[in-house]
């Protein structure tokens, strides 16, 4: 039995700093940060660029035409190093961007007072001499002296090592990083940042990194593959340049070039910006992403956990109904009091006594709507007792579902006892007749058909000085009524449930409530209710016997919080991919086991958000389907941007290494290869990351969980479409080569048609779907921006006197430019007829999904 603290003072507490000292304060003393941060500077970035193999051999191509006296060549590499590392850098710092603002949003948050007014802030905003209030769940943000404190104590291991919570009192210390684990407290701060112990200390709060995931692997995998094969391939044009043509110098520039052309660098580079701006992208629709790979997870998901109370409601509770013996009172249409209350006296100690067994200072919306239906009903009805004190608290358990206060008006010879909770339980603590528990019972249920949160009230005395009972059931409790109260269903609830339902995703929710009320609710929210299992229920199931019924069932009532862990254990083991929401302490470990822990920000603890690998910042249930929307566009997106990289280097390998093998001049140096990749790169992250979804996204079941990023179909496709422009390319070449009219302009051209084929092929690759459609919609403006300055790019090239002489090429004449934008249309229309006919066999993954299991 827990030591009585003092409680919280029924008066006001104090008022707080002033806003505008407090903004004065954080702009003079800084953030409440511990000034550790991990954001790489312009030199470690380049740093980290210059030493990927891309750069390293644009330098050894250098070097190698420095060998061979041509420093002019050398230097023209050496300034494509400098563009292409400043692009990188800045792509690398882009990325860093999102990933700092994210880490900015995922910082403990405080209820602070600020000019009387309590005030939700960021962490870091905190500033010295701020009174903040502490509640269960909460991560202490700054050191501070306790002012008041109710049944507090904190988990100090972070600092100290040892997981015993501590009991803290009025006067004691809390210090930041540690986790609130019981009780309330109020407490001014009296250190930030670097100045609170754990700032002294050196360590940092968690942040938000990478995490190795399937996806990365995968990509890891298909990287290092395609690394072997490009040794492969440039070991052997290495021999073959040598052993046919004798220039060993002239051999190795050529095995640089193709090792450039094959060297898939943008992958991981794709990976990373993908993930990173699809996280920035969530955070502007209020959905924080703490760890980067819950957004490949989305897209897999096939099963929502939810929560009823403010995630499929509004979670604001308001006195519906109150019922004493057989009448019931219905208090939405009671008359505002007016002079004196309205509330009849037969009902007047009823909610006298569910106030009584409520917090002082209530964060509980239940607790919330008992306060202000009393300060409207029972004012100058001597039924208010802001003199009393609360001497003792039993606080609501998993064995039983109640709790009750201990008061002392410090007159009276006896104490008074205040008890609510589930009616059950209550009637339980009563010790009911049978007959009296049937009543009870049917007038619960009667309530909860309506949808309504229905709560047992009772009453008991004790004597002053006596020991106070080690627990609930040793006080004589007296029955005292039902009180029910509503929580509307948030109005976008149905048409999101039935979203979820088309995209194959089932909806479980997972409520404390009583069954009929979890029922009601779920009917209205378009949840499959012929079937409720309780917890109860639950405990008595053997393993297979729960396998089968999570299989079935989508609506579990009177779950205790141990057993949201089982249930989502038990829909894993199946083989489903799990998204979980929650808001409290006890959800934290389902929200870890999840696949997707979906943690509430407005009215979520700090331990539930540091759970989750999502947290919704404004308690939107709708954002979970565009989170789930954003996952599967990604994943899309991610892999029409690896078809096209792909096919783009099919053609550079090809142009690399069959002019040698047909005795044919060299067309590719790595001064080309350099000014692909300045093409290749924007193409791969930005257009392909920016292309907007198609239309039938969501009504596709979810991705399997053992599919691959690249399909053998899409992989034939990338071949296929690289392949029929290198066949294009070099027979044009060897073409033109046989004319003597042509034979100067040949390599130009060739080059010409290579980019503008690469260009053009942006477009049929925007969409998996088979189709013309996809070709001729309209591009996004980066689209734009992108296949423009490729154009521009490659008309400078080729136009320009001083480039051209640079890159090696001559002059087109007009009907020769007509010739290249003649056949990078020709393949355009070639490639997506190709993209038809091996996709139109490709299965797809809609189906009529039954959103009530199997």
């Amino acid at each position: 039995m827990p030591s009585p603290s003092a409680p919280l003072h029924p008066t006001a507490p104090p008022a707080g700093l002033d806003p505008a000292m407090a903004a004065r304060r954080l702009h003079d003393e800084g953030p409440n940060e511990l000034g550790l941060s991990r954001r790489r500077g312009l030199r470690a970035l380049a740093l980290e660029v210059i030493t990927e193999p891309m750069f390293l051999l644009l330098l050894g191509a250098g070097a190698v035409y420095l060998a061979m006296g041509d420093p002019h060549e050398a230097l023209i590499l050496l300034g494509f190093v400098v563009i292409i590392m400043a692009i990188t850098v800045l792509q690398q710092r882009r990325t860093d961007n999102a990933l700092d603002a994210l880490r900015d949003l995922s910082s403990p948050r405080a209820l602070a007072m600020r000019g009387g007014a309590l005030v939700r802030i960021a962490g870091r905003e905190v500033v010295r001499e701020d009174v903040l209030m502490l509640a269960e769940g909460d991560r202490v943000p700054a050191d501070g002296t306790l002012l008041q404190a109710h049944e507090l104590s904190t988990n100090e291991s972070m600092l100290t090592g040892e997981s015993e919570p501590v009991a803290k009192q009025a006067a004691h210390k809390v210090f930041a990083g540690t986790l609130v684990v019981s009780g309330q407290g109020l407490v001014q701060v009296t250190a930030v940042g670097r100045h609170t112990e754990l700032g002294r200390i050196g360590q940092s709060l968690d942040t938000i990194a990478l995490q190795a995931s399937p996806l990365r692997e995968e990509m890891a995998r298909l990287t290092r593959r395609l690394v072997l094969v490009g040794l492969a391939l440039c070991a052997l044009l290495v021999v073959l340049f040598w052993s046919l043509r004798g220039d060993w110098m002239q051999a190795v520039l050529a095995g640089i070039t193709l090792a450039m052309g094959v060297l898939p660098q943008e992958l991981p580079v794709i990976m990373i910006i993908f993930l990173a701006l699809a996280a920035r992208r969530l955070a502007g629709q209020q959905v924080l992403t703490r760890r980067l790979n819950a957004i490949e997870t989305l897209g897999q998901t096939t099963v929502l956990c939810v929560d009823k109370t403010g995630t499929l409601t509004q979670n604001r509770m308001a006195v519906a109904a109150l019922c004493i013996a057989d009448a019931e009172l219905d208090v939405q249409n009671l008359p505002p009091a007016q002079g004196g209350p309205s509330l009849p006296h037969a009902f007047q100690e009823l909610l006298e006594y569910a106030v009584l067994a409520s917090e002082i200072e209530p964060l509980d919306p239940m607790e919330q709507a008992f306060h202000r239906m009393a300060a409207d009903h029972l004012a100058g009805t001597g039924r208010l007792h802001p003199g009393w004190l609360l001497a003792r608290e039993y606080e609501l358990s998993p064995q039983l579902l109640a709790m009750s206060h201990l008061w002392r008006d410090g007159m009276s010879a006896q104490d008074t006892v205040a008890s609510k909770g589930a009616p059950e339980a209550v009637a339980d603590l009563c010790h009911l007749t049978d007959a009296e528990r049937a009543l009870v019972t049917a007038q619960a249920a009667r309530l909860a058909d309506r949808g309504l949160r229905v709560l047992g009230v009772a009453k008991a005395r004790h004597r002053s000085g006596d020991p106070w009972p080690g627990a609930q059931h040793d006080f004589g409790f007296e029955w005292l009524g039902l009180v029910a109260l509503a929580d509307p269903l948030r109005p976008e609830v149905p048409q999101t449930i039935a979203r979820c339902h088309e995209a194959g995703i089932r909806v479980v929710m997972i409520t404390g409530d009583h069954p009929r009320t979890a029922r009601a609710i779920a009917a209205q929210a378009g949840i499959p209710h012929e079937s409720v299992v309780t917890g109860d229920e639950l405990a008595r199931l053997s393993p297979d016997a729960l396998a089968d019924r999570v299989r079935q069932v989508s609506v579990f009532a009177r779950i205790k919080p141990r057993q949201k862990l089982e249930l989502v254990e038990a829909l894993k083991s199946q083989g489903e991919v799990v998204a979980m929401t929650g808001d409290g302490v006890n959800d934290a470990p389902a929200l870890k086991a999840a696949h997707i822990g979906i943690a509430m920000g407005l009215r979520g603890t700090d331990v539930a958000r540091e759970a989750g690998a999502l947290v919704l910042l404004n308690d939107d249930f709708a954002a979970i389907l565009q989170a789930i929307h954003r996952g599967r566009q990604t994943f899309a997106n991610l892999r029409q941007a690896m078809v096209y990289t792909l096919a783009v280097h099919v053609p550079i390998i090809g142009l690399t290494l069959l002019p040698v093998l047909l005795g044919l001049p060299v067309v590719l140096a790595p001064l080309h290869i350099a000014f692909l990749e300045l093409v290749i790169d924007p193409a791969c992250s930005i257009v392909f990351e920016a292309e907007e979804a198609s239309g039938d996204l969501m009504q596709q079941l979810p991705r399997g969980t053992g599919e691959p990023l690249l399909p053998s179909t899409h992989l034939v496709l990338s071949l296929l479409q690289g392949s029929v422009v290198t066949a294009a390319v070099v027979g044009l070449y060897a073409w033109l080569l046989g004319h003597p009219a042509h034979a100067a302009t040949a390599s130009t051209v060739a080059f010409a048609v290579l980019v503008a084929a690469n260009a053009a092929l942006i477009f049929p690759s925007r969409s998996s779907q088979a189709g013309w459609r996809s070709v001729w919609t309209r591009p996004t403006p980066v689209s734009l921006w992108v296949l423009g300055g490729t154009l521009v790019a490659l008309v400078a090239i080729a136009s320009v006197p001083w480039l051209t002489k640079v890159f090696g090429f001559q002059a087109l004449s007009v009907a020769q430019w007509c010739l290249v934008l003649a056949l990078g249309l020709a393949l355009l229309l070639v490639q997506e007829a190709i993209k038809c006919c091996v996709l139109r066999g490709a299965p797809r993954r809609s189906a009529k999904f039954n959103p009530g299991g199997a």
